[in-house]
């Protein structure tokens, strides 16, 4: 098991976003805003779907790798934090995921 956690992650992004440097990856998609967020994390989140299916390993480490970096620089884009995103994992796991699916705002009724 390894030192590093995702709380970690979010620690470092929630620094480099109030860094001056302007070298910072992080801070440059922070200031190119949510959209700029939301496509990397998109692209990179296309990039671990193809790394599965084609079942390169080495590949679906890295690209899953980059999939947390950019989820988390994601939320931070809109001042998520990845305690509310895991106290609403924390909420679902209570609950059956059929129930949890028909308690959410606009869902259909199962039954017809």
């Amino acid at each position: 098991m390894h030192s590093f956690s995702l709380d970690d992650l979010a620690a470092i992004i929630s620094a480099r976003a109030q860094s001056t440097a302007s070298s910072s990856y992080t801070k440059s998609l922070l200031e190119a805003g949510p959209g700029r967020a939301a496509k990397k994390f998109g692209e990179e989140a296309v990039e671990l779907v193809i790394a599965a299916v084609e079942g390169k390993r080495p590949e679906i480490v890295s690209e899953a790798a980059d999939v947390l970096y950019h989820l988390l620089v994601l939320l931070a884009s809109r001042g998520v934090t990845l305690d509310e995103a895991l106290a609403e994992l924390e909420r679902r796991t209570s609950q059956s995921g059929h129930e949890e699916k028909a308690a959410r705002p606009g869902a259909k009724s199962a039954a017809r």
